[in-house]
């Protein structure tokens, strides 16, 4: 319990350098602590960047930003085998996806290939260059945001691809009192500077851990399961595969740690549906708001377990 008081004064101190986003905060260290990848749609100015920023040196876990644009080249994103300075042979050089925490900004507009690279990182924690295999750090959390579809120059990304999240979440714009907060923070030095480290790698670890020891009853497993399969009877969007089943039990076990928990509830789960199931039923015009109504009808439809 010790360590979740230290994680509570964590999220507090992320709180004051992102203000007003209390609960998107505390999503996305939730699924830290699940081990997942979080994509975050959102207009540029919201915050998207300092937050990932903020949870990295809070965590004291190294940091790397990577602008996605459509001439960026795998390479420039898992590294490259180069001559020595001394001609001697030949080195590996790491690219920015060896660092803890990554932040993938505007990853719609990366090509395909690029995207490729950058999905199999996230998916297998491990990086092939020149036929040799390389795992990345651990922790390793992806961050990555994305513009509005209508925007210039923006892909959609497939199914495939928004799978490899295990959330998807909106910042919005600050309310006004928030605002008001974020102009007079900055108006001497950003509050940024003045965050301190409050973990390290192993503390995050251990918190990983202990969120994986999370029991969870089958009477939840049972709910689970009957929410993604509802999700497939719609032959307007495309359900739910059993891989976002196995994520939103490993958030919800997170979130129940998070919570001074060590057992999850159904709250857990109707909590974290719609930021972990939304975007894998997606429409053919990439409508996450179909998806989003779809899944408040299905929870609505079930009735909650009693575990």
């Amino acid at each position: 319990m010790k360590i979740q008081k230290e994680v509570d004064l964590l999220l507090q101190s992320l709180q004051n350098v992102i203000f007003g986003k209390k609960n998107e905060i505390e999503l996305i260290v939730t699924v830290l602590f699940a081990e997942g990848h979080v994509l975050i749609e959102d207009v540029p100015g919201t915050g998207k960047t300092v937050l990932a920023k903020a949870i990295s040196k809070a965590f004291g876990l190294d940091f790397k930003r990577i602008q996605m644009t459509p001439d960026l080249l795998p390479s420039d994103l898992t590294g490259s085998t180069i001559m020595k300075t001394d001609r001697s042979g030949f080195e590996f050089s790491k690219g920015p996806l060896f660092s803890s925490i990554v932040l993938a900004d505007e990853i719609n507009r990366a090509s395909p290939k690029t995207l490729s690279a950058m999905l199999e990182s996230m998916e297998e924690r491990q990086i092939t260059v020149d036929g040799v295999t390389r795992d990345l750090p651990d922790p390793f959390l992806v961050i990555a945001t994305q513009n509005p579809v209508e925007h210039e120059g923006v892909f959609q990304l497939p199914c495939a691809q928004l799978d490899r999240f295990a959330a998807r979440v909106a910042l919005g714009y600050a309310d006004k009192k928030s605002e008001i907060e974020i102009l007079n923070s900055q108006s001497k030095k950003h509050p940024l500077d003045n965050l301190k480290v409050c973990f390290d790698v192993s503390k995050v670890k251990q918190c990983i851990d202990e969120a994986r020891q999370v029991h969870i009853s089958d009477l939840v497993q049972s709910y689970i399961v009957d929410l993604v399969r509802l999700t497939r009877e719609n032959n307007s969007l495309i359900g739910v595969s059993t891989r976002g089943a196995i994520v939103l039990s490993r958030v919800a076990r997170s979130r129940a740690w998070l919570k001074g928990r060590d057992y999850v509830l159904p709250d857990d789960v109707k909590e974290l549906a719609i930021p972990v199931l939304a975007h894998r039923m997606m429409d053919e015009g990439g409508s996450l708001t179909r998806s989003q109504d779809r899944i408040k009808e299905i929870l609505q439809s079930i009735p909650a377990p009693i575990a």
